[in-house]
């Protein structure tokens, strides 16, 4: 079997090798089929202990984590920053420190600052998992984007995938232009200038104007939302206004000159940057997503903790 090996943490997609994002994307498909058991569990993570340390709100995410790490029987513990002592002011490491003389085995963030899940990795024995740090990456948002895309179109290599909207506040987008760029696929943007990031060009990507220039380039779509709640000045007229002019919508999705995929991160502002027809529709792949996350972050963790493909094999069994 090969030696490749995702390491002792995951941080970014950007420092991965391709046969690194290939291994975790392969190691997730025999987890998929745990999640349509009768009993939806399997003991590959039993008697480890994972923490699931949220500096940010989340719903998604935090769940996804939570029911991967079940479902891999290992014991976990949430903490949110609104709840804990971190309010009190205890700093990242000595939150990090006083779990560890608990003996955790593996630690998930989200944290507000960029870089936060790399600081921790590099002061703490626990293997640590990114699950989105400021505006730079969400490494397990990508893998299971790429892996939609992957069930649905056969390949990742050629593909043209656009990603649309708020690139500038997105560690979404960051983390898929890695994955996607390693992997062999082309990759667009498309939104108004004010919300796309200084160097897009050194990043290997381009720039479409309007969404339609980018329905008929793209085989792929992956709409991202509007992160009102990032923007400290006015990046855009009004809502009205982007959904008039950037949202995804049916009449432009039928004017496109072959069949294309529909990706959404969630949560979704519907109406905004995509309407409910679309995100409800044919094109869409969106509920995908959400069951692919849970393999994908079944895989990673189970990679982390030194499992080997093969033995993800035997889980089927």
């Amino acid at each position: 079997m090969s030696a490749v090996s995702l390491g002792k943490d995951l941080i970014g997609l950007e420092h991965l090798t391709p046969e690194q994002i290939q291994l975790v994307l392969d190691t997730a498909e025999p987890f998929k089929e745990v999640s349509e058991r009768q009993i939806k569990k399997v003991p590959t993570l039993r008697g480890k202990t994972i923490v699931n340390l949220f500096y940010e709100a989340s719903t998604r995410t935090r769940i996804s984590f939570e029911f991967a790490e079940k479902r891999l029987s290992a014991d976990t513990v949430n903490i949110a920053a609104s709840g804990s002592s971190i309010v009190k002011g205890e700093n990242l490491v000595d939150t990090a420190r006083n779990l560890e003389a608990m003996r955790i085995d593996m630690v998930v963030i989200r944290h507000p600052s960029s870089g936060a899940p790399g600081f921790l990795a590099d002061r703490i024995p626990s293997n640590v998992v990114n699950g989105g740090d400021g505006k730079h990456e969400h490494p397990t948002q990508a893998l299971l984007d790429i892996l939609t895309i992957r069930d649905n179109l056969k390949t990742i290599s050629g593909l043209k995938v656009c990603i649309c909207g708020d690139v500038l506040h997105s560690r979404v987008a960051r983390s898929n232009i890695w994955g996607l760029l390693a992997l062999g696929a082309e990759v667009g943007v498309c939104g108004p200038k004010s919300l796309m990031p200084y160097g897009l060009e050194e990043l290997g990507v381009r720039f479409f104007p309007r969404p339609e220039e980018a329905i008929e380039w793209a085989d792929v779509l992956n709409i991202l939302r509007l992160q009102l709640e990032r923007m400290n000045a006015g990046f855009i007229p009004s809502l009205r206004e982007y959904n008039r002019v950037f949202g995804i919508t049916n009449a432009r999705l039928e004017r496109a000159p072959k069949d294309i995929l529909v990706l959404h991160p969630g949560p979704m502002n519907r109406g905004v940057e995509i309407d409910s027809d679309v995100a409800d529709g044919p094109h869409s792949v969106i509920l995908d997503q959400v069951t692919n996350g849970i393999a994908v972050r079944m895989a990673v963790l189970y990679l982390l903790a030194g499992g080997k493909p093969d033995l993800a094999e035997g889980a089927k069994g």
